[in-house]
């Protein structure tokens, strides 16, 4: 999950607020500016509240593909889905003319908006308009669907998932300002994408409104990017310290917007673990093999860049 409005808010609360011993901070650093210190404390306090909402990546129990005709969805073995945590029958499900539909089983209480639902309901999956959001078990369970390629799946959260009841807080390194660093933003053309691969095997391509690049051990780097440069950048990254001490699939990057000069603060401190560090039922983006970070010098010799900054493995990694 990149980060988004709800986080955003988060962050901001944080900011507000006494934050300083938020997360474990690991490898001793110089230390910098007491207002640097601070924001990033309030950050790493930010990315724990997010990540533990009640709805938020911890919160997943389940991530349930569905083909063929009706299945019936419930926490009792007997069920075609057989949820983790949730009544024995909360309904069936049927997928038809490329949608999923849902029926809900008397008395079992699930709501949407609020209200009873009706005999049967479409159901609109995240990320194409306003995501239908069935609710279950007096509020703390969720279902909706998503939509990967055509495959349609239920995904279900849980106030209780033993995943957020049970998360290990955020190991990071020492923030470090010289990782704050200054890239310059270099355009594509327009309408030019970047295809994106992720946990599934699926391509998609996203738009690549041009690249940053930056100086660091005395080598020149280059990091492509999706987003909007007018409202910030992202972007999916491996480095040399992937797979040791941080998430071995790669970490997660956003800026604020592109200056007028076309300059832009990339502050690696900020670099975030995917989902599928925290659940095993997310499908997570891959950084694509342009933003490794591995440089072939004139002799054959690659350099590696090891990003010392950011969220470190996460204890309880899937």
């Amino acid at each position: 999950m990149h980060t988004n409005k709800k986080f955003s808010a988060l962050l901001v609360a944080a900011l507000l607020s006494t934050a300083v011993g938020a997360g474990t901070v690991t490898e001793n650093a110089p230390v910098k500016s007491e207002q640097f210190q601070s924001e990033h404390s309030a950050w790493v306090k930010a990315r724990e509240a997010e990540l533990t909402q009640p709805d938020g990546w911890t919160s997943l129990i389940g991530l349930h593909w569905v083909e063929g005709g009706p299945k019936t969805v419930g926490g009792g073995k007997s069920n075609d889905i057989h949820l983790l945590i949730g009544p024995d029958r909360l309904g069936k499900v049927e997928p038809r003319d490329g949608s999923l539909y849902f029926t809900a089983e008397l008395g079992a209480g699930v709501t949407l908006d609020g209200k009873p639902v009706p005999s049967e309901v479409p159901l609109t999956p995240e990320g194409k308009g306003r995501a239908t959001i069935l609710v279950y078990d007096g509020g703390k369970g969720q279902i909706t669907v998503i939509d990967r390629k055509g495959k349609l799946g239920l995904r279900v959260r849980h106030a209780d998932s033993p995943d957020r009841l049970h998360f290990k807080g955020l190991d990071v390194f020492a923030p470090d300002e010289s990782w704050r660093v200054t890239a310059k933003f270099v355009a594509h053309p327009q309408g030019q994408t970047i295809s994106i691969v992720n946990i599934l095997g699926d391509v998609n391509d996203s738009p690549n409104p041009g690249y940053v690049e930056f100086e660091r051990d005395g080598h020149p780097w280059r990091l492509e990017a999706t987003g909007d440069p007018a409202k910030g950048l992202s972007f999916d990254f491996k480095d040399a310290t992937s797979g040791k001490q941080t998430y071995g699939v790669g970490r997660y990057l956003k800026t604020g917007p592109v200056a007028a000069d076309g300059t832009v603060v990339v502050d690696f401190n900020r670099a975030y673990n995917p989902p599928c560090a925290f659940t095993q039922y997310a499908t997570c983006p891959l950084p694509p093999p342009s933003n490794y970070f591995a440089e072939k010098g004139a002799d054959g010799k690659t350099t590696r860049l090891a990003v010392l900054a950011g969220e470190k493995k996460y204890a309880g990694e899937h």
